[in-house]
């Protein structure tokens, strides 16, 4: 793993992350469509009966994993905040903001990421809602 002070990559709308925060112990979970906000902040989309949100008001310290086509590989690192909640568009879901302070490269040598996670959307609904929350996202970054 190598630190790389740079920007944020840009990464497919489509990826799926893996947010880890850590408290009592290590919790991961996978996020959809984590939106860029800059070259150094991320916007995410909860559930709102989510455990990560008590975990994060508790221990703000998080790390966010993408693997995803094109060779991205690399965790960005930082300090998550709760920026609305509810959330306008959807006031199921809050948005998580994390100013990232690290960002670790993982590619590697001898290898590239050529595919990220793949998904067969089976409700209609829960798609258009999910959009609805990226763009919201993207408006406000």
């Amino acid at each position: 793993m190598t630190q790389i002070p740079v920007n944020l990559p840009q990464w497919p709308q489509r990826t799926v992350a893996v947010l880890s925060t850590v408290d009592e112990g290590v919790h991961a979970i996978p996020v959809s469509a984590p939106v860029r906000a800059g070259s150094r902040r991320i916007l995410l989309s909860l559930h709102r009966s989510r455990d990560t949100l008590e975990r994060i008001r508790r221990w703000p310290e998080v790390a966010l994993t993408f693997l995803a086509e094109d060779d991205i590989a690399f965790t960005a690192r930082g300090r998550a905040t709760i920026a609305e909640e509810p959330m306008v568009v959807d006031p199921e879901y809050v948005v998580v903001a994390i100013a990232v302070t690290h960002i670790d490269d993982h590619r590697q040598p001898a290898f590239r990421v050529t595919a990220g996670i793949g998904r067969e959307w089976l409700d209609e609904t829960a798609r258009t809602q999910l959009a609805a929350r990226v763009s919201a996202l993207q408006t406000g970054a």
